[in-house]
């Protein structure tokens, strides 16, 4: 798995919890997918993503942006 495509997946995951916490629960939730979807604009403007951050600084991202779960063996 790439960070790209990891991205993809937190974003997707964050933002369907957040509208199923917003249908049961309470209707603030809906900040949780606007701070996903605000995330994603300030990341193609900016290129700062928190997860690939700390993606690398775990050491988990090898030069060709693939994933290694718990670090290069």
């Amino acid at each position: 798995m790439t960070t790209h495509q990891l991205v993809r997946l937190l974003a997707g995951s964050v933002t369907l919890i957040g509208v199923a916490l917003t249908h049961w629960v309470s209707p603030w939730w809906l900040l949780v997918p606007a701070f996903v979807g605000l995330n994603l604009v300030q990341s193609v403007f900016t290129g700062f993503c928190p997860p690939t951050l700390i993606l690398h600084k775990l050491g988990w991202v090898d030069t060709n942006d693939v994933i290694h779960w718990g670090g290069r063996r």
